[in-house]
């Protein structure tokens, strides 16, 4: 939907008359206006696309639906909250798509509470912040329904079907320190970074555990060809006992290799700590010439 002219005076009028941020962001501010009058313009645009007909229109006639007045609804941006008029319609199949029926944000704000969320700020935190940031009074409830969102798109991804047939696949786990009721412990996040049959990578997964340890690579394997993984031609892995046996009771036919930094790693304890520096120059010009 393009601006309408009325639309332009009345925002040069607000932007002229303008003295303070408030007068520009505040409640009644001039960009706030402008949002607001947009959103409802779409979303009057999209339910004549609906309908098929323009409003008032003699087409609408004995059609089976209607406009069907409108419902209010808040709202709530980086700027405040913005009080919306959602057009309805009689048989009530319209399901906006600007804004859609059970949103409750609107722009970067959203991005904002997921992303203090993933950096571990708890949830009072996070209400803390965005009042003092953005002025805005958020539940509890309404932050978990935020968030919720990114966990069930991470659960679809994590479960997301795979390829039958990988190259290679790099094994590993990273270990960090997390938080956890008041205290510091140690996690392993389980990582799967496969080459495919077209030379991209492509992350398969992720699982977090307390510790690395074999037996729970065999369940990673297994979740692998659950997923519809038949064949791994090479699994490049680190030196964890046990890792070997538990990818090939699962992929019997794959070729497991060693990580080539692990056994550069592992050879260092053979040699003497003045020649240590020379035998890993020694070994990176020896991975420059094999690229």
């Amino acid at each position: 939907m393009e601006l309408t002219e009325k639309m332009i005076e009345q925002l040069k009028a607000d932007l002229k008359s303008a003295r303070t941020y408030g007068d520009l962001m505040g409640e009644d501010g001039a960009i706030k206006k402008l949002i607001k009058s947009s959103l409802e313009g779409m979303l009057d645009a999209e339910l004549t696309e609906h309908l098929g007909y323009e409003k008032h229109s003699v087409q609408g006639k004995n059609t089976g639906n209607s406009r069907n007045d409108s419902s209010r609804k808040t709202l709530k941006n980086d700027h405040g909250e913005i009080d919306l008029s959602i057009p309805r319609d009689r048989n009530g199949s319209f399901d906006p798509v600007i804004v859609k029926k059970y949103e409750r944000t609107l722009g970067p704000i959203e991005d904002k509470i997921i992303s203090m969320y993933a950096k571990g700020m708890t949830t009072r935190d996070i209400q803390s912040h965005v009042h003092e940031m953005y002025g805005l009074d958020v539940s509890a409830s309404f932050i978990s329904q935020v968030t919720d969102k990114i966990i069930d798109l991470a659960k679809t991804w994590h479960n997301r079907a795979l390829e039958s047939v990988y190259p290679i696949i790099f094994f590993d786990a990273i270990h960090y320190k997390v938080s956890n009721d008041g205290k510091v412990v140690n996690k392993a996040a389980y990582t799967c970074l496969a080459i495919d049959l077209t030379g991209k990578k492509d992350l398969l997964g992720l699982w977090v555990a307390e510790s690395e340890g074999a037996n729970f690579w065999l369940g990673v394997m297994a979740e692998l060809k659950n997923r519809g993984v038949n064949d791994i031609l090479i699994a490049c892995v680190d030196g964890l006992k046990g890792f070997p046996e538990a990818i090939t009771t699962v992929f019997p036919q794959t070729e497991v290799q060693l990580c080539i930094i692990h056994l550069i790693r592992n050879t260092l304890k053979y040699i003497a700590s003045k020649d240590q520096k020379a035998f890993m120059k020694g070994a990176a010009d020896s991975l420059h010439c094999a690229d």
